[in-house]
């Protein structure tokens, strides 16, 4: 009720939603924000609180309290697409998608992450979630950009009709009222098609790139979310990855591995994806942590 009085906005499930841009429509501004829920939402523990540039303290402090009252764990996050967690999920979905290409299969990339800690590699996650969000999201990103939309293997199973355990078949086939993911053949000849249309030879893929790749591109696409100030601290981004995205529990958080690990040692294996032909930008490690390789510092 408090909520509602205060005249804030509250958004639910959404992976983006410009809060200024709602804000910008109304005579209260301050009253504007966004609450970002995790499904299934009667069980997932994160809310994001998301927070405009006119959101006052007051309505900020409501919504702490609405989080705390309904027994979520809740972080505050800037507006960005994606926010905090589904703007890293994407690089983190990017480098898998990538590390398919290269010649791992969808099966192994995760087998080699839930071995990790994770309580579910990428590819079964997006089966769950729904391959439909993902591919409306990059038809969207395209068409703001003003460019061709460019599709990837996702996209491909998409227009087959194959959105994940909904419909019984994404990256994997489901059978009726089971949700085991089972390997289906015809994905392997989807991969395999996509790869050689673009002229691509797969090669032999270690679980170790599997990790490294997918979870430094979480680290690295954080480190631009602090630099942002889109996240305040960098235990805020582990608070998401660890009751959001079902990140080992035992490994802190993305930026609790990378201290863990050394910043100098996931500086240099960015500096060596990023040196890789045909290499995409993001894989360029973020200002932030090459300050703080060279300072000798850690993520506080």
């Amino acid at each position: 009720d408090e909520v509602c009085k205060q005249g804030a906005i509250l958004a639910s499930n959404t992976s983006y939603l410009d809060i200024n841009k709602i804000a910008s429509f109304t005579r209260r501004p301050q009253d504007v924000l966004g609450l970002h829920f995790f499904s299934p939402a009667n069980v997932m523990r994160l809310l994001e609180i998301v927070r405009g540039e006119k959101t006052a303290k007051d309505v900020m402090a409501t919504a702490l309290a609405l989080g705390k009252k309904i027994r979520k764990i809740s972080v505050v996050s800037g507006v960005c697409d994606g926010f905090i967690g589904n703007r890293m999920v994407a690089r983190y979905h990017a480098a898998a998608n990538g590390l398919v290409l290269a010649g791992a299969s969808p099966q192994q990339i995760d087998q080699a992450l839930e071995r990790f800690g994770f309580a579910m590699g990428p590819f079964r996650m997006a089966d769950l979630a729904g391959l439909d969000i993902g591919w409306a999201t990059r038809k969207r990103k395209a068409a703001e950009a003003g460019v061709p939309h460019d599709p990837t293997v996702a996209d491909k199973l998409c227009e087959l009709g194959r959105f994940g355990q909904k419909t019984g078949s994404g990256w994997y086939r489901y059978e009726s009222g089971v949700r085991n993911a089972l390997p289906d053949s015809a994905v392997d000849q989807l991969v395999a098609e996509y790869r050689a249309g673009r002229g691509l030879t797969p090669r032999k893929v270690s679980d170790d790139e599997v990790v490294q790749r997918c979870v430094f591109a979480l680290v690295n696409e954080a480190a631009r979310i602090l630099e942002e100030g889109i996240a305040v601290r960098a235990s805020d981004v582990d608070l998401v990855y660890l009751n959001g995205y079902g990140f080992p529990a035992h490994r802190g958080g993305p930026l609790c591995y990378a201290n863990e690990v050394g910043i100098f040692n996931v500086v240099r294996t960015l500096k060596s994806f990023a040196a890789e032909p045909g290499a995409f930008d993001w894989w360029q490690p973020a200002p932030l942590l090459l300050k703080l390789a060279e300072e000798g510092r850690t993520f506080a």
